[in-house]
């Protein structure tokens, strides 16, 4: 570790993260052409295609890996001659215990995507500062990141790079939304595509379907589900009480944006109404009664059963559950996503970019040929790349028409809809992104093509006849026009991805106030209405006496260095 005497770790709430999706980044070409690459082999960083095996660790799952026996695995060893031999998280825990052994017997594997515990395998000494081989070895990288490098620095105290970041696209624009507050298209159609801006609005609309159809296909009809199981509570429950009261999604903290002071979100008065909200729905028996005591996979079981009207969620947290929908045929029990607020005097912040600032893959001290390693990444942030990764194979996933334009053949596109893990697992699309940095939605290739297929066209072109007829119903071609647009790139980018120290009262304060938020929401939710106040009372002075407030004062000067590296601004 370079220069750095504050051991650090990623504090990481998995929010959209995973998003996902990816956020907009200070790039010139977002919505236009790329400065390319030649795609020669000494240009991608591969001129050496010898058979070679890395092994590599993912934090996340990744359920549909085929040890690249898929069409684009096998197409990117033909093209490079790499082998990934990969293990990934599967529990869906983020990697911690698993890295959490590797840091104390010090085995790691050559590449690994560490996430939100990276920083204890910096502090190991166990991860190669890649400033060097970059600047050596890896020429699509340094173009694609040419705007963003000191997005890519570790601290400003250890300004080395530790990771490249892979879970956002360069220069990413958003053209359709995926999260928010999602309602079920039959009800939608039932209901006559009503307004559906505010929690009272959602409310409604819920109430009044299960009012008239109590009972779907023999079980009860369930109006609001939400998730309280584990960290997922974070994504379903803590963080819609910041993205509804205009808030961006910062994790645990609110940070102001005239200041950088960073608080407990919870602390905010309009987050307690929000909260009150969630409250009278338990108790007016709209949100499920077993939000607090049900497991993931009953959750997602209650879904799938298509008996839930309403969802506040990411679509990739609850993704599983509405394919089997899909695979049903059952389209109209799938979700539209609305950007509710607790009133019309708030705007969603949930689509706010925070620029490339995202966690991403790393090379350890244990891989013995670094240099085959960087340029292996470095041809997959290639053009060509990026587009087998994306697309996938010419011929099999996609053809070139007379206009040189990529279009997916519409067998292809069902299968993608439809049957999207084993079209996933068979063919490698979009399983490899975790192998380097690569542009966003919107961005176009020396072709003028997409790099993605994410852009407007095909986005209406994979949704269902029950989809399109809901957003024809609200005047839209894609969910993401029902959202604000123009809110500016957070300048302290993801803070989910910012590292804490892991000496000092950090990490202690921390753990003891989150034991308190697993402890005390479940119990200002469940209350009796009567009760509500004096329970968030309480819940608040708990908070402070385990000692928030020095916390806060911590974080609030972690933001404002990040704000100063990633911007060069002089802060107080």
């Amino acid at each position: 570790m370079k220069g750095n005497s504050m051991k650090s770790v990623s504090l990481l709430t998995l929010t959209g993260v995973l998003l996902l999706s990816g956020c907009s980044g200070n790039n010139d070409n977002s919505s236009g052409q790329t400065e390319s690459v030649s795609e020669s082999a000494d240009a991608g960083g591969v001129a050496d295609t010898a058979p070679v095996t890395f092994s590599f660790f993912g934090a996340d799952t990744s359920p549909n890996w085929n040890n690249m026996q898929d069409d684009v695995g096998k197409a990117i060893t033909e093209k490079t001659g790499v082998t990934i031999n990969a293990e990934f998280d599967v529990a869906s825990g983020g990697g911690q215990s698993k890295i959490s052994l590797m840091a104390a017997s010090g085995q790691y594997p050559d590449l690994i995507a560490a996430k939100g515990e990276l920083g204890k395998l910096i502090d190991a000494g166990a991860i190669l500062d890649l400033t060097d081989l970059i600047d050596k070895y890896a020429p699509n990288i340094k173009a694609l990141m040419k705007d963003n490098m000191n997005r890519m620095k570790y601290s400003v105290d250890d300004p080395a790079i530790y990771s490249i970041p892979t879970n956002v696209g360069v220069g990413n624009e958003y053209f359709d939304s995926t999260g928010g507050f999602e309602v079920q298209l039959r009800v939608l159609k039932e209901l006559g595509y009503p307004q559906i801006k505010t929690v009272q609005d959602f409310e409604n609309v819920l109430k009044d379907y299960a009012a008239k159809y109590p009972a779907t296909d023999g079980q009860p009809t369930i109006p609001l589900l939400l998730n309280g199981d584990g960290w997922k509570r974070m994504i379903t429950i803590t963080d819609p009480a910041s993205n509804a009261t205009g808030a961006g999604g910062d994790g645990e903290y609110y940070v102001d944006p005239s200041t950088y002071t960073a608080q407990l979100h919870y602390k905010r008065p309009e987050e307690r109404e929000y909260f009150k909200w969630l409250n009278h729905m338990f108790n007016e028996g709209l949100l499920d009664k077993d939000t607090f005591v049900q497991k993931d996979d009953q959750y997602q079981a209650k879904i799938a059963s298509g008996r839930v009207l309403g969802l506040i969620s990411p679509e990739w947290e609850y993704g599983n559950a509405e394919n089997a929908l899909k695979s049903a045929g059952q389209h109209d029990k799938t979700y539209g996503h609305f950007p509710v607020t607790l009133s019309d005097q708030f705007q969603s912040h949930e689509l706010q970019p925070f620029g490339v600032d995202g966690y991403g893959i790393s090379i350890t001290t244990a891989c013995k040929d670094p240099v085959r390693a960087i340029k292996f990444l470095d041809w997959m942030a290639s053009e060509e790349g990026q587009i087998l990764n994306n697309w996938g194979v010419e011929g099999k996933q996609y053809t070139v028409d007379s206009a040189g334009k990529r279009v997916i053949p519409d067998d292809v596109l069902n299968a993608k809809v439809n049957d999207n893990a084993n079209f996933s697992k068979t063919t490698g699309v979009q399983l490899y992104t975790v192998f380097s940095a690569h542009y966003g939605d919107g961005v176009k290739d020396s072709t003028g093509n997409y790099y993605t297929t994410n852009f407007p066209e095909q986005i209406e072109a994979s949704y269902s006849d029950a989809e399109k007829e809901a957003l024809k119903g609200y005047n839209a071609r894609t969910w993401k026009d029902l959202w604000p647009t123009d809110l500016p790139v957070k300048e302290w980018g993801a803070l989910y991805n910012m590292q804490v120290p892991t000496d000092g009262d950090y990490l202690v304060l921390y753990q003891k106030t989150q034991d308190i938020v697993d402890k005390s929401i479940p119990k200002v939710i469940m209350t009796k209405p009567e009760e509500f106040d004096k329970a968030y009372d309480q819940f608040l002075a708990d908070l402070n006496k385990a000692g928030a407030e020095k916390m806060e004062a911590i974080y609030t000067e972690l933001v404002k260095d990040r704000v100063r590296l990633f911007t060069g601004k002089e802060i107080q």
